[in-house]
């Protein structure tokens, strides 16, 4: 990708910085589209609320009632809700997370799969820099409620799951970013500061790429303020930033997070890119104010005008500026002021620059309000439009627009712009003095290199952990379709497959066009079939054992891969290397034979030219096949198909297995054509029972399957074979060879054939091949000469082989060849397994279709994928694409106190009621501890014990090591055994660390007073709950009547 700028063609000076992907939570917008929507047609989105609203969530009615209380806020819509499973989360501790934690934790994810990114899967550094606003749910819901509920959290978890050192290692920690991680807190500025930082981190090669951004949410939402003049509050919930009504902000929730990469690695790595960061700068205002929460010309001053000298660039090309804007008549009076005499150092023009603030949209989001003014800057570049700041009707008359560079944009226009980039400034100034401000430039125009070939088909992957979310995720590609037609499919489908995380639920369609594809994604979401459509549910954690079986002679035909050559460079590469490896074998050089002009006839079905042109083809396709990241873990081939075979195992080097096939075809074309082979659909035993073979003018040459086998030899011989098999009414069928290989008419050429071999060397397999002469494993002790000299001689076998395969676990097969002629055979000689068969071509298919439907068949059975290399040769370019459907859940504490014996804790449905069980029914006892273990493992997670999976280890279902320890000590307690941490943790699932744990109970001597069997539709209070613990830890001081009487008690 090369990028022409219009305007300047020495505009850069090395310091820029590419915005790649964007991601928001605003007020009215769940996404970035929803957001830009919201900002061109001048919508407001302050939410005003009603009394009962109010008070439904509990905001004291004596605020209410005063005439100050002003009953507004700009919420965000599901701040309660979080998809914890995506993340690996249990139900309790995403209850404890800080909610802006967790919004900024899926808004990172969406981020990087908006620049077309994997976070799973991505080698490059990449750095996290953000900030919160203070935790309120933590003060509000959390704390006041620890007493009321059964989470059992400990202070060092509450301050994990809370405090704001932790928002950015959390992201780094669930996405396995490994750049540098760093905290960032300046109050109302945070998120512009962190981006400036994550800009400096890019420069100084800290990292590749960086996610910056901020979150700020208040609970309850659902909430007013009480208004005081002078302050920063407006009287009526509006802010009319700029104007001569002005008095003051709203308060707003809202998460904004950008992607950053150096603007020449951007543009070499064909990014999307929204807008260029051209250059940023901090500062503090120190004590040179009124106060320390009052802004401050000079500190702005300075900080806008270092930033432009940074940038380099002239000022009067900065055409629009995104203000700090807050509405605060002393606010807004400071920063155009500051703005004037920054721009004021190096230009007199007034009226060219316009003024804005996404305050106006959607109030003042605190930690989050600078990144929303840079993404609605980035939006309108991209755009080539600004949008209104709303509530400006008249300037303050206390502000000289007239004699400045600024104006307020009231109304949605066009940008205009003469012969430079459109620029912009961003301001963002936090209380305490810390300031920022970015010039902010649109993106460079790129031009695509020329893609001189490319496939006919392209495919689509799309994957999520859940059935539903899959489905959601179609749905949305299937609707960016319809709006999006512009975008190319290749690129589309190179963003989807390289640029995510590949799931359990997985969805594969190979397709020719966006209407093909669109009809696919319909019919998916429909529930419909269509062939070109692979859907399945990977459960296999294991990788699977992949069997690479490469095809014998008799499979040639002309032009066989020719779509493959003309298209695929490293296909096209690697047979160029075998013609070029092959010159002095062969009169006629490969590519010649393989591909003639129109009207040349090809010698290809000579065995000279047949040998040689089926090892290149099966060789480049095996290279092919495993530049995609899809490898063999063992290799067997028919015949001449274990020379290639030998040859990807390691055993010998292409030039030398190309020279013995080479000298073998030629060996083989030069002998007497006396010779035939048939196929017999019989068993070698059901033959030899019927005829006598005369072995040294006839033997079996290949075992292909229980009723196949073939035999070779004189063509008299075999005919008085044949005559006595029909006569038995056993069927036959000659085959079209040259020559009658495997037979005693080989001998003839061994000799020659033995010298030949002598002269390779040979090597250890790299991995597991499986030989035709024994069916077993080929070990280095037996690859020599003389074991190439039986092969050609001894009959191929190649059921054995199969069965070999099987036992070894092997059920993934992708045949190498023209044509699948041994996935057919392979079927009838391991007929009970229920394995995968793939063809790599097909004669009379487009090379492209068979390939990628059989690429597709392996994606969606869990096989991994090289999505990057997968699209090396091609010129791509990453698009902005749907991002993952989340399927959260509600996960929240209500602010709501309640007296704790009237807390009622269901404890899945379950309760304890003492069973009749004689002492010595230890069966019993064993179910009631067992039942036991279970509630508290449910209890410690939030997971009802109905829904608890016990094939699933506990680390599986989000226990961390704290909780772990918290179960580990009260099961302890209270069962009175030594129990390890280790132990809860290795255990693969929670049913055998239950049965560990009982085995290590001495339950011969448990008294059946100890004995609690669990049954269902009851609940149990926190204070039932503590009262029936209490009784268990002292049941040795207890007579059964009595504990009989206390569980009663406390259960009714």
């Amino acid at each position: 990708m090369t990028s022409i700028d219009v305007f300047d063609s020495n505009n850069r000076n090395g310091l820029e910085i590419a915005i790649i992907g964007m991601s928001c939570r605003f007020p009215g917008a769940k996404n970035i589209d929803e957001f830009w929507d919201n900002l061109k047609n001048g919508v407001e989105s302050i939410s005003f609320f009603s009394d009962d609203e109010l008070l439904s969530v509990g905001i004291d009615p004596t605020l209410l009632s005063k005439p100050n209380y002003v009953k507004a806020n700009a919420t965000l819509s599901d701040v309660e809700n979080f998809d914890a499973t995506f993340f690996g989360i249990s139900p309790r501790e995403a209850t404890m997370i800080d909610p802006q934690q967790r919004l900024f934790l899926e808004c990172a994810w969406e981020s990087l799969e908006s620049a077309g990114y994997n976070p799973e899967n991505n080698k490059t550094s990449i750095g996290v820099y953000g900030g919160v606003g203070m935790n309120t749910y933590l003060l509000k819901n959390l704390y006041p409620s620890l007493d009321n509920l059964d989470l059992s959290i400990g202070n060092y978890q509450l301050m994990i799951a809370n405090d704001k050192d932790f928002l950015p290692t959390r992201v780094s920690y669930k996405l396995n970013l490994q750049g540098p991680s760093v905290s960032v807190q300046t109050a109302c500025s945070t998120s512009l500061v962190a981006i400036h930082m994550a800009c400096q981190s890019l420069l100084n090669g800290e990292c590749n790429m960086a996610i910056a951004g901020g979150a700020s949410i208040r609970v309850p939402e659902k909430t007013g303020y009480l208004y005081h003049e002078g302050m920063i509050f407006s009287p009526d919930g509006h802010c009319r930033a700029f104007d001569a009504q002005a008095q003051g902000t709203v308060g707003g929730n809202g998460v904004g997070i950008v992607v950053l990469k150096r603007l020449e690695d951007a543009i070499a790595d064909r990014d999307c890119i929204h807008a260029v960061i051209k250059g940023s700068a901090i500062n503090n205002d120190g004590s040179l104010k009124i106060g320390y929460t009052a802004p401050s010309v000079d500190g702005q001053t300075a900080v806008i005008f270092e930033a432009q000298t940074v940038a380099d660039i002239v000022t009067e090309t900065i055409t629009y500026i995104e203000a700090h804007g807050t509405g605060t008549n002393l606010g807004d009076l400071i920063e155009m002021e500051a703005l004037t005499k920054a721009f004021g150092a190096s230009t007199q023009k007034k009226g060219f620059c316009a003024v804005g603030s996404v305050k106006t949209n959607i109030g003042h989001l605190d930690a989050a309000s600078g990144v929303a003014g840079l993404i609605k800057t980035v939006l309108s570049l991209k755009h080539k439009l600004l949008p209104p700041s709303l509530h400006f009707e008249q300037p303050n008359p206390q502000i000289d627009f007239a004699n400045s560079p600024f104006y307020v944009n009231a109304t949605l226009s066009e940008w205009e712009t003469a012969d430079t980039p459109r620029r912009a400034g961003v301001s963002s100034f936090g209380i305490g003095g810390t300031n920022a401000h970015l010039i902010v430039e649109e993106a460079p125009i790129l031009v695509p290199e020329v893609c001189e070939v490319d496939r006919s088909w392209q495919m689509l992957t799309l994957s999520a952990k859940t059935e539903k979310a899959l489905g959601e995720l179609a749905q949305s590609y299937a609707d960016f379709l319809a709006v999006h037609p512009e975008t190319p499919l290749a690129d589309i489908c190179f963003t989807a497959n390289a640029g995510r995380s590949h799931f359990e639920h997985r969805l594969a369609i190979c397709t020719q066009s966006h209407a093909q594809l669109q009809t696919a994604l319909n019919n998916f979401i429909a529930g419909r079939d269509n062939p070109l459509v692979l859907s399945s549910l990977s459960k296999t954690k294991k990788h699977p054992k992949i069997a690479f079986l490469f095809t014998g002679q008799g499979s040639q035909y002309l032009d066989m891969g020719r779509q493959l050559y003309e298209t695929q460079p490293i296909f096209r590469q690697t047979l160029d290397r075998c013609d070029e490896i092959l010159r002095p074998y062969l009169e006629q050089p490969l590519l010649q034979v393989l591909y003639p002009e129109e009207a040349k006839s090809s010698p290809l079905d000579q065995t000279a030219y047949t040998q040689p042109a089926l090892f290149a083809l099966e060789y480049a396709l095996a290279q092919l096949w495993k530049s995609w990241g899809v490898e063999p873990t063992a290799v067997i081939g028919h015949s001449l198909g274990e020379y290639v075979a030998a040859c990807v195992a390691g055993v010998f080097s292409l030039e030398d297995g190309l020279k013995l096939v080479a000298e073998r075809a030629r060996l083989m074309q030069n002998l007497p054509q006396t010779g035939e082979m048939v196929a017999v659909f019989a068993s070698k035993t059901t033959i030899q029972k019927i005829t006598a073979i005369d072995e040294e003018k006839v033997s079996f040459a290949a075992c292909n399957g229980l009723q196949n086998t073939v035999i070779s030899g004189e063509k008299q011989a075999i005919g008085e074979v044949c005559l006595a098999l029909e006569a038995a009414r056993i069927k036959t069928k000659k085959l079209q060879t040259s020559h009658a290989f495997h037979s005693p008419l080989m001998e003839p050429i061994l000799a020659e054939f033995r010298q030949i071999a002598a002269t390779v060397t040979y090597g250890k397999p790299q991995i597991d091949i499986i030989s035709n002469v024994t069916g077993e494993l080929l070990t280095a002790e037996a690859i020599a000469p003389e074991y190439w000299c039986r092969h050609l001689r001894e009959e191929v076998q190649f059921a054995h082989s199969m069965e070999t395969l099987h036992k070894y676990g092997y059920d993934v097969f992708v045949e190498m060849g023209p044509k699948p002629i041994l996935l057919g055979m392979a079927r009838q000689c391991v007929p009970e397994i229920k394995a995968t068969w793939l063809p790599s071509l097909r004669q009379g298919q487009e090379d492209w279709q068979v390939l990628l439907q059989s690429l597709a068949d392996l994606y969606v059975r869990g096989i991994s994928v090289n999505w990057s290399d997968f699209d090396q040769d091609y010129v791509r370019q990453r698009v902005n694409l749907p991002t993952y459907p989340w399927q959260r859940q509600r996960y929240w504490v209500e602010t709501v106190q309640v007296d704790r014996n009237q807390t009622k804790l269901p404890i899945s449905n379950d309760s304890l009621i003492v069973p009749t069980v004689t002492p010595d029914d230890n069966s019993a006892r064993c179910q009631s501890l067992r039942y036991y273990l279970l509630v508290e493992i449910a209890k410690a997670l939030q997971i009802p014990v109905a829904k608890l999976d016990v094939q699933q280890s506990l680390s599986s279902l989000g226990m961390d090591s704290l909780m772990g320890l918290e179960l580990k000590d009260r099961i302890q307690a209270e069962l009175e055994l030594e129990i390890s941490i280790t132990q809860f943790f290795v255990a693969p699932s929670i049913d055998q660390l239950i049965t560990q744990i009982l085995s290590d109970l001495d339950l011969a001597d448990t008294d059946a007073k100890e004995s609690l069997i669990i049954h269902q539709n009851e609940m149990l209070t926190a204070a039932d709950n503590w009262s029936i613990e209490n009784l268990l830890s002292n049941l040795d001081e207890l007579s059964d009547s009595e504990i009989d009487s206390l569980l009663q008690e406390a259960l009714n």
